[in-house]
């Protein structure tokens, strides 16, 4: 291993022709030079000038370094102006997974932001529902995950983790436009036992199953979806009603469909989780706070 600063030290003697040349050219004394050049070639194993009357010639390991040596401060001219310009937020990728309704409302406004602010960080977006968004951070696979827990459900967190809360999403029902209890502010879910149901991923319908409990009934599912687009065809259809987080009625695309607030209140919690160390990285840092800023729009954190 060559030490970077040698080795700009040896091109400049090369350079200019001798080590009081190069002294002048870098603002260093003639005996620091020497000592660099005694040390790198301590590192190389062999020396790489000899004298010749006053002056000095190449050996031929000499020459050889000489042939990499432009190469070398180069590549390390290229890697540092690529470091400045993460580190300054002129370029990064930061890769985010979310569960779907995050990356129907919480992901566009982010990235739009992002692109307006700084249009060198790219966001590389993956579909994903807790727990596996989790584990995909924990094992390096993602660098932020956007995710879900219910209460009285203890998020599955691995320990290296940090979260960001984000915001606390109200759970909401889906009915038919021209369904008596759409005329309703709020609905209470023990007055709808007798409906029939669609269900949402395996989170969603663990809680929707309790909440159910809690009231007195055991729901009559249909079916079980967790594409949020399904979910309000089937409703417009008449096949069924849903509870859905409040944030899907940002994308509520059904004329036919109507959203109403559930009682008792139930909220999930979205948080934004990645690992402590990825929190000190500029740009994985700039899309939390975008993210936290875009949230806080939202139904309220």
């Amino acid at each position: 291993m060559f030490d970077s600063r040698y080795i700009r030290t040896f091109h400049e003697v090369v350079r200019t022709g001798s080590y009081s040349a190069a002294a002048r050219s870098l603002g260093y004394t003639q005996p620091a030079v020497s000592q660099q050049m005694k040390a790198l070639e301590r590192d190389v194993g062999t020396p790489l000038f000899t004298r010749v009357g006053r002056g000095i010639r190449l050996t031929e390991a000499g020459e050889a370094l000489t042939r990499h040596a432009g190469t070398i401060l180069d590549s390390l001219s290229a890697a540092q102006q690529q470091i400045d310009a993460i580190a300054r937020l002129r370029s990064g990728r930061v890769r985010v997974c979310a569960f779907p309704s995050a990356c129907a409302t919480l992901i566009p406004e982010t990235m739009a932001a992002l692109a307006a602010e700084h249009p060198g960080i790219r966001i590389e977006l993956t579909e994903s529902e807790p727990p596996e968004s989790l584990r995909l951070v924990a094992r390096g696979d993602c660098d932020i995950a956007l995710a879900f827990s219910y209460p009285g459900h203890t998020a599955e967190v691995p320990d290296e983790l940090a979260e960001v809360p984000l915001l606390e999403d109200p759970l909401t029902v889906l009915l038919p436009t021209g369904h008596p209890l759409a005329r309703r502010r709020a609905v209470r879910l023990a007055d709808l036992a007798g409906e029939r149901w669609i269900a949402g991923c395996l989170r969603c319908r663990a809680n929707f199953l309790h909440a159910c409990a809690e009231e007195g009934f055991a729901p009559d599912i249909a079916c079980t979806t967790d594409d949020n687009l399904v979910v309000q065809s089937l409703v417009a259809s008449g096949v069924g009603i849903a509870v859905v987080p409040q944030l899907v009625l940002s994308f509520l695309c059904h004329a036919k469909v109507t959203g109403r607030i559930v009682e008792p209140h139930t909220r999930r919690r979205v948080g934004a989780y990645a690992l402590r160390e990825q929190l000190r990285i500029p740009a994985t840092a700039l899309v939390l706070d975008r993210l936290v800023a875009v949230a806080g729009r939202k139904v309220g954190c």
